[in-house]
């Protein structure tokens, strides 16, 4: 309960309204088959580029489709992929920096010339050239987020691992005969859920943004699937007279990385109990 009342009070009148944008925007999303006036995929020509309305309270894109509906299915596919690729990407990242941190020697070593590569590649250019390899869809993009996003998570973790192992009850652990496995499941991993959980959520925005990006490039998911990336990407060509096709879509993607790192940010300061409360992420 202490930490709780903490985390409300980290959260302050920005993390508060962070919050509500967060819970609007997904209970809005998956609400979307029954809060949407109408279907999103149904082209309705004689209507195309219909300005704001009682009708359409967003217009209408090139094709006749209602904006404010695509809008709400917009941030379903987004956010369950985000979510599944920051899960698989915690879990690599698990794994392998557990590892690396709590034996350490040459399977240290391996460990970390991998995630010196890996982060020394342009992420985002990295991550356009798996999904072009691939070729579009969601499961390029799920992969090139995954390949491009694991190093990182192991650095963290593996930081973490060091740290702990040589706290003074994993050798009195070890002293009376408990096994790696053992000290790892019970001891390691339990004492870095602060660091993950709060990276986990800084990981969803990072993740959401990257999904608009490779949408916004055509190397995500495509046409006609109601997508934010998608949405930007078909408005570009009308967007000096149609401004609002492009800025309804864009809203939703900056608002929803907004709130999530602003609750990352309250729950570092709600779980981290050093001085030093943001040292790990650095």
């Amino acid at each position: 309960m202490t930490r709780l009342r903490y985390f409300l009070h980290s959260l302050g009148p920005i993390g508060v309204l962070a919050t509500v944008i967060l819970i609007v925007m997904i209970g809005s999303s998956l609400l979307a088959p029954w809060l949407a006036p109408y279907d999103p995929n149904q082209i309705r020509m004689s209507e195309r580029l219909a300005p704001i309305s009682g009708e359409h309270w967003l217009g209408t894109d090139t094709l006749g489709r209602d904006v404010f509906s695509r809008v709400l299915y917009g941030g379903r596919v987004s956010i369950v992929l985000a979510l599944a690729v920051t899960v698989a990407t915690m879990l690599i990242g698990l794994v392998i920096g557990t590892l690396a941190g709590y034996f350490g020697g040459w399977l240290d070593d391996v460990t970390q010339a991998f995630i010196h590569i890996f982060q020394g590649l342009p992420g985002l250019s990295f991550m356009i050239a798996i999904a072009g390899t691939l070729g579009p869809g969601v499961e390029s993009m799920f992969i090139a987020l995954v390949v491009t996003s694991w190093a990182d998570f192991s650095r963290v973790v593996r930081g973490e691992v060091m740290k702990i192992r040589e706290e003074s009850y994993i050798e009195g652990i070890r002293a009376i005969g408990g096994n790696h496995l053992y000290t790892l499941i019970h001891y390691v991993v339990p004492n870095m859920i602060g660091p993950i959980i709060v990276l986990f959520t800084v990981r969803i925005g990072r993740v959401i943004l990257s999904i608009a990006s490779l949408s916004f490039l055509g190397l995500g998911l495509q046409p006609p699937t109601p997508d934010w990336g998608v949405m930007v990407n078909d408005a570009r060509p009308f967007f000096r007279s149609y401004f609002h096709l492009i800025l309804a879509p864009g809203l939703c993607i900056a608002l929803i990385s907004f709130a999530i790192n602003c609750i990352g940010d309250a729950l570092r300061d709600a779980l981290d109990t050093k001085t030093e409360k943001a040292s790990w992420l650095s």
